[in-house]
């Protein structure tokens, strides 16, 4: 058995413009549950433990929801966690085999900025851990550096939502950065493809993933890794 350290965004506002943000409930939930139906211990922790709030965009109910979603709707241990989630700031890293980000537009916000988040990530980077994130969930290694001051996406392959996925959203202007062109900056070999296409990547231990859809895939390379 495995542990898995889930940290997600508690931010729950899009930036200045008022609307609802949060975690994209895909991307939280089917990981979720591909680990802990594999057999492995997850633990799910934000930011000072704040409560996770779920996007409301991705908070959809009958054939249209994914089944991951339905099922941790109805887990009532698994959303007693959205609202009671532990403190990164309680947890050592180096104790987990693996640290998965789920993404969601609030990640751009508090993990993109967060000085903790990113000593967080980098010590699991350089202690050998496997690195995982999906979508928005990339923005948490904005400021992510390893033991030698490299961003730990230089020269690695990644995806995450692309600038064509944030203009077709509508969210180009709500966003503090576009992450494509972030992860670029940063050194990245990014790899895209075409809009809402399942697409996940692992080039050695880090493994991320383009969109909501490419949640479950990002998921079996990390149990693969482990």
């Amino acid at each position: 058995m495995a542990r898995i350290l889930i940290l997600s965004t508690a931010t729950d506002v899009l930036g200045d413009t008022g609307n609802p943000t949060g975690v994209w409930y895909e991307e939280l939930a089917s990981p979720y549950y591909a680990f802990l139906d594999a057999g492995h211990d997850v633990t799910l922790v934000t930011l000072g433990g704040k409560p996770i709030p779920i996007d409301p965009n991705s908070d959809v109910s009958g054939e249209d929801a994914p089944a991951s979603v339905t099922r941790f709707r109805a887990d009532a241990e698994a959303t007693a966690l959205l609202h009671n989630p532990g403190r990164l700031e309680d947890e050592d890293v180096t104790a987990y085999d693996a640290l998965y980000i789920p993404g969601g537009h609030g990640a751009m916000f508090d993990l993109a900025e967060s000085a903790l988040a990113a000593n967080v990530i980098g010590k699991a980077w350089d202690s050998g851990k496997i690195v995982a994130s999906v979508c928005h969930g990339p923005a948490a290694f904005a400021k992510v550096v390893d033991a030698n001051g490299d961003s730990i996406v230089k020269g690695r392959k990644v995806t995450a939502f692309t600038n064509s996925e944030e203009e077709a959203v509508g969210l180009v202007e709500a966003v503090p950065f576009l992450l494509e062109t972030k992860l670029r900056e940063l050194g990245a070999k990014f790899d895209g493809v075409d809009n809402w296409q399942p697409h996940a990547v692992a080039d050695g231990r880090l493994v991320t993933g383009q969109n909501p859809a490419s949640s479950e895939d990002a998921a079996k390379k990390v149990l693969a890794l482990l």
